[in-house]
Order: C-alpha cells, then sequence, then structure tokens
C-alpha cells in the first residue's frame, strides 16, 4: 500500500520554506525517522524525518522549490512493519478499484503528469528566474545558454532580453508606455552591466517581516547614554576568571542580567499589543532575543528565562547560540518566544541608530559603541566611559514619558549594578 508523506509544522509563524537538498531517490529504501530532506525556513535550516517505513515510489518536490506544511513531499510504498504506526502528517492513497478504470480520463486531469515543457522550464531555471523571465515576457524555451546542463541563469535571460530589444522596430511612444519597473530595467541594461542576486531564504522572510513591522507598529526612537566606567572595570577585573569557566563577559552580557529588574518597574516593555480584544498582554517570563550578524543574514536566537540565570550563564549562553546561529544550526524553537530584543553594533561602530522592532514584542533595545567623554562632576571634567543606547517602542502601548524612564532608570542600573543586590 502506498501512503503520503506531508510536510508538518515547521514552526510558529512559519509558513513556508524552501528546499535545499534532498537525501533520498525514487527507488531507495526509507526507515521511520530516516530525514529525507533538508528545509530552510527564514530563520533555520531543518533536516525533516520521515516517520513512514518503506521503499520511496515517488519524490513531489524538488531542490529550490517553496512549499508549505501539509504538502506532499513523497509517496512510499510501505513496509509491513510500518503499517500500524502512523503519524498525523501521513495521509493514505486509496487503491484504485476496477471500477475506476471506468471513469473517464477527463475527469482525472488533475493527476496527469506535467507537460514535456514544463519539466524542462522546472528543472532548467530557478524560481527567481523564471520571475525575471515573466517580467519580460520572456518564455523560458527560447533563451539560450551556454550552461552544459541547460540550466538558464538571470543574466541569460536579461542577454536575450536586450538583444530582443535591439532588434524590435523602435516606436515614438514606447519610452512614454513602459512601466516603472522597466525603466529601471532599462536604465541597468543601458547605462551598465548589472548582477542580479536573488534573496535567500532568511532575507526574503526578513524583509516581509520587517516592512510588516514597520507598516504596523508607530515607531519612536529613544536615545541616552550610560556611564559604564565601574562597569567595564569590574567586567575587566573578573574577565580572566570568566574566560577559564568558559564565559567571554560582555557589557551586553550584563545589560541582559538587568532588564528583569527594569520589566517589573515598566512591564509594557515585555509584552504584546493586541488590538483584536483591545488589550495588552503582559508578559511575566523574561525572554531576551540577541540579534546576531550572519552571512545569510540577522538572526535571532532567544535567551530564555534570564531572570534565573546570572551573567556567567549569560554570557556563555550568548556565545553559543551566536555560534550555532553563524553555522546555520540553529533549532527553530531556538527563535522562538522572545518578548525583547537587544542589538548591538558596537563592534561595527556608530553612535546611535533606530532599531525596528521586532513584532509582536513592544521595543527593541539598540546598544552603540561606548567611548570616552569629558563628563563634568559638579567640579571640573572627568574622562568616563560611555554607552549610547537607543530604544525603539510601540506608541500604541508605550508613552514618550515611560520610555524616557525605562531608558533613564536602565542606565543608572548600568552605572550601579551592584544595587540590584540591595534590592533598589
Amino acid at each position: 500500500m502506498t501512503t503520503e508523506f506531508r510536510l508538518p509544522e515547521l514552526g510558529e509563524n512559519v509558513a513556508t520554506g524552501a528546499v535545499t537538498k534532498i537525501l533520498v531517490a525514487v527507488g531507495d529504501a526509507v526507515a521511520s525517522g530516516q530525514n529525507v530532506l533538508e528545509i530552510e525556513t527564514d530563520k533555520a535550516v531543518a533536516e525533516i524525518p520521515c516517520p513512514l517505513s518503506g521503499k520511496i515510489v515517488e519524490i513531489r518536490v524538488r531542490e529550490g522549490q517553496k512549499i508549505s506544511p501539509g504538502e506532499v513531499i513523497l509517496v512510499v510504498e510501505e513496509s509491513a512493519a510500518s503499517g500500524e504506526d502512523k503519524s498525523a502528517e501521513v495521509e493514505k492513497v486509496a487503491v484504485e478499484s476496477d471500477t475506476a478504470d471506468a471513469v473517464p480520463r477527463k475527469k482525472a486531469k488533475i493527476a496527469e503528469p506535467l507537460t514535456e515543457k514544463m519539466r524542462r522550464d522546472v528543472a532548467r531555471a530557478a524560481p527567481s528566474v523564471r520571475q525575471l523571465a515573466r517580467e519580460h515576457g520572456i518564455v523560458l524555451e527560447e533563451v539560450p545558454t551556454a550552461d552544459p546542463t541547460g540550466k538558464i541563469t538571470a543574466q541569460d535571460v536579461l542577454k536575450y532580453a536586450a538583444a530582443r530589444k535591439e532588434n524590435a522596430p523602435l516606436s515614438e511612444s514606447a519610452d512614454e508606455t513602459v512601466t516603472a519597473d522597466s525603466n529601471l530595467r532599462q536604465d541597468s541594461d543601458k547605462w551598465g552591466k548589472v548582477t542580479i542576486e536573488p534573496m535567500n531564504a532568511v532575507r526574503s522572510k526578513a524583509a516581509a517581516h520587517l516592512t510588516h513591522c514597520w507598516t504596523t507598529i508607530p515607531h519612536v526612537t529613544h536615545f541616552d547614554k550610560a556611564d559604564i566606567t565601574e562597569l567595564d572595570k569590574f567586567r575587566k577585573h573578573y574577565a580572566r576568571q570568566a574566560e577559564a569557566a568558559g564565559a567571554h563577559l560582555t557589557v551586553t552580557a550584563f545589560l541582559i542580567k538587568l532588564l528583569p529588574d527594569v520589566f517589573k518597574r515598566f512591564p509594557r516593555m515585555n509584552a504584546t499589543v493586541d488590538m483584536d480584544r483591545q488589550l495588552f498582554v503582559l508578559k511575566q517570563y523574561c525572554n531576551i532575543g540577541v540579534a546576531v550578524d550572519t552571512p545569510n543574514g540577522l538572526i535571532v536566537p532567544v535567551i530564555r528565562h534570564v531572570d534565573k540565570k546570572n551573567v556567567m550563564n549569560i554570557a556563555i549562553e550568548m556565545a553559543d547560540s551566536a555560534s550555532r546561529a553563524r553555522e546555520r544550526k540553529l533549532a527553530l524553537e531556538d527563535m522562538q518566544g522572545g518578548g525583547f530584543t537587544v542589538s548591538n553594533l558596537g563592534g561595527m561602530g556608530g553612535y546611535a541608530f533606530t532599531p525596528i522592532i521586532n513584532a509582536p514584542e513592544t521595543a527593541i533595545l539598540g546598544v552603540s559603541r561606548a567611548g570616552m567623554e569629558p563628563v563634568y562632576n559638579g567640579k571640573d571634567f572627568e574622562p568616563r566611559l560611555m554607552l549610547p543606547l537607543s530604544l525603539s517602542y510601540d506608541h500604541r502601548c508605550i508613552d514618550g514619558a515611560d520610555a524616557a524612564r525605562f531608558l533613564r532608570y536602565l542606565c543608572e542600573s548600568l552605572e550601579h549594578p551592584w544595587r540590584l543586590t540591595l534590592g533598589l
């Protein structure tokens, strides 16, 4: 009996994924729990295990294809051992009865295989290239390519479009009727060479998410500076001991440790806005997202329950999460459940920026590079190490005065972190 294996849920708010690698082939034997393909979502690459045992008789996805939970990945001819154990994501394929042959072929049209032309189009060009061809009104079958495998690239499409344009009859009104998009492409082709860089899954999802965040949340950004002179001395004093214990002490680790106490005074900073029900959801737990710069784009792993961890634990977990993010080894759950995000650009430079809130959160803290500044102490000026902070907040939930108080209290906590031991 054959059984369809469908893509299971990929995680919270993950609607699609791109197939990056198919790990099996038609005719292969597959065991229950064996990974059959890799899926790249907006934040991670996940291996998908098959809950069935048997022989693969059909693979219905291809590398580069975007698929959603519930779509059929492959069809397995099950072995007897797996017949009794079924996953919730698996559906039985009905065995054709003798009467099925009497059904007119016209009604079964949806089950007919793709035409040869459709197969060639799918196999020879990536989705982004097919989209580019559609924008230029080009049929892929007409595009020549020097690739020995017959694969058509974006450069092939642009070259063919330019050649076709040169051979087309000129029209005085042509320039007046082109769209803004085609104008941009004509200028690019006319004035010099361009490189088409398709978005990867991380960048594509981030672009859509950030657009949603920016257009649905009324952003305001407040700036302040914290005097971290004494904190930095304390950090450097214990740096070697921390390194011996496997932790790299950073100012960010201290800052994250201080946040739970600050949230107790300003609970709307660790909340979500529910406009449908007209209420604020105040979180009693403290999970902090830490933005990590990776070759594939910005990733935000989450440090959970920071209120129950010391600075050393937080520093170790931050380093581990950042390393796994850059190696694309984070699991989907490692990037879920955040209530507040910290983005530190201090290592790159700059003294302020306006970070975009990571919806459905209500605020995000930007950390810039600390620098020595002359600060007047009432008698004279003295050099102090000042840390610039940028707080973007959701104005539906947080007023400017509360944002200013929150950031000032956080700055004072960084200036006197040991006061927490006194409960002040």
